[in-house]
């Protein structure tokens, strides 16, 4: 054998060797695989000083290559070892905290995106299930979508109530829209009345009770009464006094009080009166009687001191004189001084009558606005708010009826005015 030959056989079994010992001695391309079972056999001061040498390398690259291309991989492999590391921000030398925790981020959100991706409905029902609906809605008006499921659940065919819903808009023309609140309000306000207590605690601490029945249809406070015991017989009695004669409304509307007992239901019932009972908790059922309720507190017994029930009789009765003497038919939305205005003709449930100067006002006390002359005052009544005059004229003057129809009679002057009637029980 050629000499040649020899070296050349013993240079590519020297070169072999060194390649196996290369790979026996250095780590592979795939640290992060093989690394941590090579780990296992070196000592700890081995393994310090070469992450020493691996971060002197990592400071010498950073320095030339100023953004590095990480793969996916590498991103999945940094996440990874970072969740399992206490220390991981440290070790960080060519990223930042800010861009891992953002790729952690990115993670959930894709996360989530993929759990909360729109998922395939219902199948479309076949031509042939859509046209059976719309010819049984056709053939049979008067049945709905659930009657219209009951049927084709007989069939075996199962199809949702809104399903059956959709395409029957497409067979039955839109129904006509109702009456509105305000026409059902003009239609039938003047058949409907509506009552309910105030509660008023006097200047000793005791609890009186007044009671209201008022007309829908013009506000008009039909009756009142005043108690301390409001008991089911006297509730009965005030609303057997509200209807003489036979006048009663068709609808009575009230609250869940117990004081509403059998014996006013017994007598609204002979009255041919229809009661209708208002939700629980729910005072809105009752708005015109709560919003006359609190009108009263605010205008009126707020400003007083109650000492005995006869007082608050008379405090009531003069503002229920005042209060149907205001209140109109349609424009109870003006402001007070237009309602004054419109109260003195045909707008109030009972028009003021015109009284002369001279029965308005003694010759002994100063008259107002000149000499005498036929007004209708700018009180709310013929009286004027000054109760000394009132005192003492008594019922001599004539005034309208607060409440009911009275008969109606000539005074002096031939004027016919509203005759005084019994305006509610007193105590």
């Amino acid at each position: 054998m050629p000499l040649a030959s020899l070296v050349q056989i013993l240079t590519h079994l020297l070169a072999w060797f060194e390649h196996l010992y290369r790979c026996g001695t250095q780590l592979p391309q795939s640290s992060v695989t093989f690394g941590p079972g090579l780990d296992l056999t070196r000592s700890r001061s081995e393994l310090l000083l070469e992450n020493a040498l691996l971060r002197q390398q990592l400071v010498i690259l950073q320095r030339q290559v100023k953004k590095p291309q990480l793969t996916r991989l590498d991103r999945l492999s940094l996440l990874f070892l970072a969740s399992r590391l206490n220390s991981w921000k440290q070790a960080l030398v060519i990223l930042k905290p800010d861009t891992l925790l953002r790729w952690h981020r990115q993670g959930f959100r894709l996360l989530w995106r993929l759990k909360s991706r729109a998922r395939p409905g219902r199948p479309r029902l076949g031509p042939e299930l859509v046209a059976l609906i719309q010819q049984m809605a056709a053939e049979n008006p008067l049945w709905g979508a659930e009657r219209i499921r009951g049927e084709l659940l007989k069939l075996g065919i199962r199809v949702a109530k809104d399903t059956i819903h959709t395409y029957l808009r497409c067979v039955r023309p839109p129904r006509l829209p109702s009456q509105d609140w305000n026409t059902f309000l003009k239609n039938h306000a003047h058949d409907v009345w509506a009552c309910d207590f105030l509660r008023v605690i006097n200047l000793f601490f005791r609890t009186v009770y007044v009671f209201f029945i008022i007309e829908l249809g013009s506000r008009r406070v039909v009756h009142f009464g005043v108690t301390r015991h409001p008991v089911d017989a006297w509730v009965a009695q005030q609303l057997r006094e509200a209807t003489p004669y036979g006048v009663a409304p068709q609808f009575l509307i009230r609250d869940n009080d117990r004081k509403f007992g059998s014996a006013f239901s017994s007598v609204a019932k002979a009255s041919g009166i229809e009661v209708l009972r208002t939700p629980y908790r729910a005072p809105r059922a009752n708005a015109i009687c709560e919003r006359f309720i609190g009108r009263v507190r605010r205008e009126c017994l707020d400003h007083l001191l109650i000492v005995s029930d006869d007082q608050l009789y008379r405090v009531i009765k003069e503002y229920v004189e005042f209060f149907n003497g205001i209140v109109t038919n349609d424009k109870f939305c003006m402001s007070r001084t237009a309602r004054l205005r419109l109260s003195r003709y045909r707008h109030a449930p009972y028009p003021r009558q015109w009284v002369s100067h001279e029965l308005a006002y003694p010759s002994d006390e100063p008259a107002h606005r000149g000499g005498p002359h036929e007004t209708s005052l700018d009180h709310p009544s013929p009286l004027g708010r000054n109760p000394r005059r009132r005192a003492a004229l008594g019922s001599s003057l004539p005034m309208p009826s607060a409440l009911g129809t009275g008969n109606r009679a000539p005074t002096e002057s031939g004027t016919p005015f509203h005759g005084p009637l019994p305006t509610g029980g007193k105590p």
